[in-house]
């Protein structure tokens, strides 16, 4: 087990891609359904990697699995923090496989002890029955008015008040009106977002990106401490064309200390790639 988690750690599953995306989500099977990898602390918030991270790899176990290469919804529960810098053990299981889904459920180990836990409905969105059909009526999200990635503000760890590896693999630029703490007067977090290495972004990778903006309550309550994901559900809606992404997030209830927040991404073409909704625990900055 050691040898193939050394092993996961220098060899992407893809040849050829030497993104940090690539290869720090890399898993080597280890047989009977189960995988290794290893969690690194470069994406991490604070001490703790991020969860969209950390559902990374899950998902590529659980596509090995599937006889489609997207994941069309992703269902994740996070049970504790992950730990950076540390092995981690991936299980996954088909439930079922049909013509246009597969649905598979996996679960991130470290140290004897579940991390999280993902249920997934994959699809492939090249299917011509995917595809956007010019005869129907069109339902979808316009994408927010954000000014130009130049005219806005990277992510600042000292507005946030902690430590932000994070920011050396995703480049996030907020708002202006929003990269202050407290400065939005309303629960809404909106900027542009993608790899710093400028690996484009899939399919598989817009579940991370959805996770990897600052709380929306950032914007509303200022300095708010630490707000750890419960649960995390993706819907992937299309394929992104390549470049920048455009993202929005808004708390639509917060109750007591336990929060909701909806979220959307864009690509450059205004498709929406994505819609997010998670259940947040809020706990306040000592």
């Amino acid at each position: 087990m050691a040898d193939a988690i050394v092993a996961c750690r220098v060899a992407p599953t893809t040849v050829g891609d030497m993104s940090f995306f690539t290869n720090e989500t890399a898993i080597s099977a280890a047989g009977d359904g189960s995988w290794s990898t290893w969690i690194s602390d470069a994406w991490n918030i604070g001490t703790n990697p991020n969860g969209g991270y950390l559902l990374a790899p899950v998902l590529r176990a659980m596509r090995e699995l599937s006889d489609h290469p997207d994941p069309l919804t992703v269902t994740t529960h996070f049970l504790r923090p992950g730990a950076g810098e540390e092995p981690g053990e991936i299980n996954a299981e088909l439930i079922r496989s049909g013509r246009t889904l597969s649905n598979v459920r996996g679960a991130l180990t470290q140290g004897g002890k579940t991390r999280i836990t993902s249920v997934a409905a994959f699809a492939d969105l090249d299917d011509p029955a995917a595809q956007d059909d010019p005869t129907r009526p069109s339902f979808t999200m316009d994408p927010p008015d954000l000014p130009p990635v130049e005219d806005c503000l990277p992510r600042s760890g000292v507005e946030q008040g902690v430590d932000l590896p994070i920011r050396n693999r995703v480049d996030l630029r907020i708002h202006p009106d929003q990269a202050k703490a407290g400065q939005a007067k309303e629960a809404l977090i909106s900027g542009w977002i993608r790899f710093t290495d400028d690996h484009p972004v899939d399919t598989l990778s817009l579940p991370l990106l959805a996770d990897a903006f600052p709380p929306s309550l950032f914007g509303a309550l200022g300095y708010i401490g630490w707000v750890p994901t419960i649960e995390l559900t993706v819907h992937v809606r299309r394929r992104p064309v390549p470049g920048w992404i455009r993202g929005s997030f808004h708390t639509s209830d917060l109750a007591g200390n336990k929060m909701i927040e909806d979220g959307a991404l864009w690509d450059e073409s205004g498709a929406l790639v994505a819609q997010s909704r998670q259940v947040g625990l809020l706990l306040t900055a000592e």
